[in-house]
C-alpha cells in the first residue's frame, strides 16, 4: 500500500507501515520519539497521523462499519468512563476544557462517551471534560445519522425525563433503571438489562491500548483519534474471527 510518487521525486510512503506505527503507539502508550526505526522516521509517521485525524479518517471508517450492516444493530447501550490525564497532557492552546480536560474526583481527566451494540462493537465514541454530565454525553453520541436502536440499555445515570421523551418520540424503547429519588416507578426487564454489561466489556477492551487507558495527549483531536483507531481495530478484530 503505497502512495503514489510525489511530484519532488521523493520515494512514496508505505501507508501500511505508517499504519503499524500508529498502531504499535496506541497500544503501547510510548512517547512518538520512542518509534522504533523499522515503521520509519517518527516525525514522519506522527505526521500522518495528524493529518489522517484532522480529516476525520477515523471517524468515517467507524461510520462505514457501522452503516455497513454486518452486525445487527437493534439492541444498544450508552455508557461513559473517567480516564486520568498524564500531567504532561496539560498546556494546549485555547485552554483545558475545549480540549476534553475537566476536573473530578479523579483529578485531571476527560471522559469517554460510548455507544455499542449488542456484540459490544464501538458505534460512537465522544469525550467531554472529566466533570460533564451523562445527560450531555448522551446528546453527542445518540447523532441521527447511525443505525436507530428498538432497544436502548443505560444506567441510571441516564434517567431523565428529556431522555425518555427523546427516545419515545424516535420509536426507541428504553430500559434505564429509575433513580431513587423517583415517585413515579417504571420498571426494567432485568433478562434484558443484564446485556448491559457489553458496553462495560468494550471499555475495557478500549483500555487495553495505553494511548487510551491514559490520556498524554494535549489535543482533544488526537485523544479522540486513539479511541477511534482502537475502536476500529476491535471491530476488524471480530469481523476476521
Amino acid at each position: 500500500m503505497l502512495a503514489n510518487r510525489a511530484p519532488n521525486g521523493r520515494k512514496s510512503t508505505n501507508h501500511r507501515l505508517v499504519l503499524d506505527g500508529i498502531f504499535w503507539i496506541t497500544r503501547t502508550g510510548s512517547p512518538w520519539r520512542d518509534l522504533p526505526e523499522e515503521f520509519g522516521k517518527w516525525s514522519s509517521v506522527y505526521r500522518q497521523f495528524r493529518r489522517w485525524t484532522l480529516a476525520g479518517l477515523w471517524e468515517d471508517i467507524l461510520d462505514a462499519l457501522n452503516q455497513s450492516g454486518a452486525v445487527p444493530d437493534a439492541l444498544q447501550m450508552v455508557d461513559s468512563t473517567v480516564i486520568r490525564a498524564h500531567h504532561q497532557a496539560a498546556g494546549a492552546k485555547r485552554g483545558t476544557p475545549r480540549q476534553g480536560f475537566g476536573r473530578s474526583r479523579g483529578g485531571f481527566t476527560t471522559k469517554i462517551h460510548l455507544r455499542v451494540n449488542a456484540h459490544g462493537l464501538p458505534i460512537r465514541t465522544e469525550i467531554t471534560p472529566g466533570q460533564t454530565s451523562d445527560y450531555l454525553g448522551f446528546d453527542l453520541v445518540m447523532v441521527d445519522n447511525l443505525p436507530e436502536p428498538k432497544v436502548l440499555l443505560a444506567d441510571r445515570g441516564y434517567d431523565a425525563d428529556r431522555i425518555r421523551k427523546d427516545m419515545e418520540n424516535r420509536d426507541i424503547l428504553t430500559e434505564i433503571p429509575m433513580r431513587k429519588t423517583r415517585k413515579m416507578r417504571v420498571g426494567v426487564d432485568h433478562a434484558l438489562y443484564r446485556l448491559r454489561n457489553m458496553v462495560e466489556r468494550c471499555f475495557n477492551k478500549l483500555k487495553n491500548a495505553r494511548r487510551v487507558a491514559t490520556r498524554y495527549d494535549k489535543t482533544a483531536e488526537s485523544f479522540l483519534g486513539y479511541i477511534d483507531i482502537t475502536s476500529i481495530r476491535i471491530w476488524l478484530r471480530h469481523l476476521s474471527t
